[in-house]
């Protein structure tokens, strides 16, 4: 049986939590990255490349690099066993300049054994929009190991995916001028209402006039040209590092492979009563066999014996709970009790479809 895991994690009531930077809460509207991918090849490993028999697109991409190289290989029977066709992805910062370097992750497509050891050719990474804006190359850092024997194999880790730190070299700017914009959004990370206007706020007492107005409860606009400040970016760099108390919503996290229950300290409860108990069935079977006499052609005789058992472990009772007692509070009696996490999870179940249980029910 695996070990079920019980994290508590008592967040600061919302009343009382802690100012956030405004960098921390929000998006600045058109300052994000852009994904890049790319199809390459790589070479150098040992003898755990694809099976150019089960993946023909490696053979294809082979033949037209040496081709471009002035290999002519058409018609040649060239099957190494060193070469793996991957895909290559990657991120392009915002305000990324052509000659810098960003990261990138190579992952094997085919039946590569593992990317240890290889090195990336050439790879060309397109955007959305179907244009080049970086193109990749270097050794790649694998972040698993693979061994493999006549009859047995060990993988640990995930050998056919790694990294290329600084793989990857700009090549095409994202057209996209900061400076002529005259107002600009926030998308807040998590929309709330309440939130929204104390961002609202805590901008125009920065400017000691309006120029920022909430527009619902993920977004506040903000007029850069009522700030009179030399330029757009210096008026997000003296917004962006303003304290915010933000507010959020009560919610319980539970992830039932792992047992982990997270949840926030103004998570509330109505008044309720809860009765909790297990019901273990056990089953077993002890056929006896019956061995014919001696001498004779009698088979032998299988007699079939089972035992069964219910049994019910005593339950845990609890009186009615006080209007507006914290989960936390309830939390701290189960644990006195010695409730296991996978059946404080089904009493969580249990409390939010009676209604006793304020807070948005996550699963996982």
């Amino acid at each position: 049986m695996i070990r079920a895991i019980l994290i508590f994690l008592l967040l600061a009531n919302t009343a009382h939590a802690g100012a956030v930077r405004l960098k921390d809460l929000v998006e600045f509207d058109g300052v994000r990255g852009n994904d890049l991918v790319g199809y390459g090849l790589v070479v150098g490993l040992n003898g755990t490349g694809d099976g150019l028999r089960n993946a023909p697109f490696t053979e294809e991409i082979m033949t037209n690099i040496l081709e471009r190289l002035g290999v002519n290989v058409n018609g040649e029977d060239f099957r190494p066993k060193n070469v793996a066709a991957v895909l290559v992805t990657a991120t392009l910062p915002a305000f990324a300049r052509v000659g810098g370097q960003i990261d990138v992750t190579v992952s094997a497509i085919g039946d590569s054994d593992s990317l240890l050891g290889g090195t990336l050719i050439m790879t060309p990474l397109n955007a959305a929009d179907g244009q080049i804006y970086a193109v990749a190359q270097g050794a790649i850092l694998a972040g698993g190991a693979a061994a493999v024997g006549d009859a047995a194999e060990v993988v640990q880790g995930v050998p056919t995916s790694g990294t290329i730190p600084s793989g990857a070299r700009i090549e095409r700017e994202i057209d996209f001028e900061l400076g002529s914009l005259s107002t600009i959004r926030l998308a807040l990370r998590d929309p709330d209402f309440t939130t929204a206007g104390r961002i609202e706020s805590a901008i125009n007492r920065e400017f000691r006039r309006t120029v920022a107005v909430m527009r619902d409860s993920g977004t506040v606009e903000f007029d850069i040209g009522a700030t009179r400040t030399a330029s757009t970016a210096h008026a997000i760099g003296r917004i962006e590092n303003i304290l915010v108390e933000p507010q959020r919503k009560a919610r319980v996290v539970v992830d039932q492979r792992s047992g982990t229950i997270v949840m926030g300290d103004d998570v509330r409860l109505s008044r309720v009563a809860v009765s909790q108990g297990n019901l273990t069935l056990r089953i077993e079977e002890a056929p006896l066999v019956v061995q014919p006499n001696p001498f004779t052609d009698a088979a032998p005789i299988v007699i079939p014996r089972t035992g069964a058992a219910l049994e019910e472990e005593p339950g845990v009772s609890l009186a009615e709970v006080p209007e507006g007692t914290s989960l936390s509070q309830v939390v701290s009696g189960l644990n006195a009790l010695g409730v296991s996490p996978r059946d404080m999870i089904d009493i969580l179940k249990s409390l939010k479809a009676a209604g006793a249980l304020h807070a948005d029910f996550v699963v996982r």
